[in-house]
């Protein structure tokens, strides 16, 4: 027997069990002091009342011999599927519901969807960067390649002619950075992808945040897209759902490589090796798109925009460079007065009971840049940030 050995490969985890420790010890030390957390990135508030009635009526119906249901289709029920294609409809991008893939999360489907491509493929990753993306791709053994992202190019790295890759991670609205690019850069990638016989994952997990309308949601907004790209998206972040599982995958039918379908061999691999996500879990996705279930969770987001703001606006009267918070739930800033990711968290932490994320733990590009997360409380975030300011007066 010989095992995956290129898991030896990948670099340990420390940066979110290292936060831990650091915020254990310092309530140990500080026991009448409360740390407020702006490093998560999941979210606080509760379902919407419109998805928790669609998934109490759900149990109902598996409570009663007419109405339970065993297994379902491993791409998602129907309904759920049309659901989503209308959302997309409903903001001028065409989608086929037979294109719609219903799974647990995109972060499942990111890792999963590499088994439709060969090893033998160069990957083009963004730095900084959510660390699924790299990972996934060394335990495969997989060639990877970095984008410079930084802060000349507002962390938005456009192609280079001179890299040729055959799998390219866009993220938009971009974890960590917050960054989101345009019509017009996104289109790039296309063009980029088109002419290289590449393949763009595309994760639009935070979508739901982006406020500019000029600004695209989808990549399939872009002409020439569903040609060379997958989309990711999730209704963790959208509709609260990180702790309740689900998301769904568009892999379009025109998307073809060495003339195969990618979508029929998605769907091979999805009814070979998933079972699909529970009946109520998406009966209660379906809510989202109900009228009433997307007046809700648009007040919800509504809540962690409003906490961006707040954060967006003490970093301006601050006068500290960032990127995000407007068309995302993420502010990724410079590090005030020169200083090191994780010494500027030990400060905050130490000096403001504030914690975040430090950037390096993104990678090499993320060193001197910190994360703040607007999923939190309005009046802790308020709190948080006037001991930022007062800190650096």
């Amino acid at each position: 027997m010989k095992i995956n050995k290129n898991y030896l490969n990948l670099q340990d985890s420390y940066l979110f069990s290292t936060i831990a420790k650091k915020v254990a010890q310092y309530q140990e030390a500080n026991p009448d002091k409360k740390p407020i957390r702006l490093g998560i990135g999941d979210v606080t508030l509760p379902l919407a009342p419109a998805v928790v009635a669609a998934m109490q009526a759900a149990v109902a119906q598996m409570s009663c011999k007419a109405t339970f249901r065993g297994y379902g289709p491993e791409q998602g029920y129907d309904f759920l599927r049309e659901a989503i294609a209308g959302y997309y409809a409903s903001h001028g991008v065409a989608v086929d519901a037979g294109d719609v893939f219903v799974s647990d999360g995109a972060k499942s489907d990111l890792g999963n969807i590499l088994g439709l491509f060969d090893v033998d493929n160069t990957v083009l990753i963004p730095d900084p960067v959510y660390p699924v993306y790299v990972d996934t791709n060394v335990m495969a053994g997989r060639k990877i390649l970095y984008m410079d992202a930084n802060a000349e190019n507002c962390f938005l790295p456009l192609p280079e002619d001179n890299v040729k890759a055959d799998i390219i991670y866009l993220c938009s609205p971009n974890n960590p950075t917050g960054a989101v690019y345009n019509h017009e850069q996104l289109g790039a990638w296309v063009d980029y992808a088109l002419k290289n016989n590449a393949v763009i994952l595309f994760d639009a997990a935070y979508e739901a945040f982006v406020q500019d309308q000029t600004l695209p949601r989808s990549i399939y907004e872009i002409d020439g897209a569903k040609q060379c790209a997958i989309e990711f998206c999730s209704f963790s972040k959208t509709a609260g759902f990180t702790g309740t599982r689900c998301g769904y995958t568009i892999v379009p039918s025109e998307l073809i490589f060495e003339d195969v379908q990618l979508r029929k061999f998605w769907l091979r691999r999805q009814t070979t090796k998933f079972n699909g996500v529970p009946y109520i879990v998406q009966c209660g996705a379906q809510a989202v798109f109900s009228e009433a279930g997307q007046r809700q969770i648009k007040a919800n987001i509504a809540v962690y925009q409003e906490n961006a703001k707040i954060i967006a606006d003490a970093l301006k009267e601050m006068n500290v460079w960032f990127t995000g918070g407007e068309n995302s739930p993420y502010i990724w800033l410079k590090c005030p007065s020169g200083m090191t990711s994780w010494e500027f968290f030990d400060k905050l932490l130490n000096e403001c009971s504030v914690v975040g994320t430090p950037g390096s733990g993104f990678g090499e590009n993320g060193e001197g840049f910190f994360r703040l997360t607007a999923f939190g409380d309005k009046a802790a975030t308020e709190i948080a940030m006037k001991r930022l300011k007062s800190l650096f007066k």
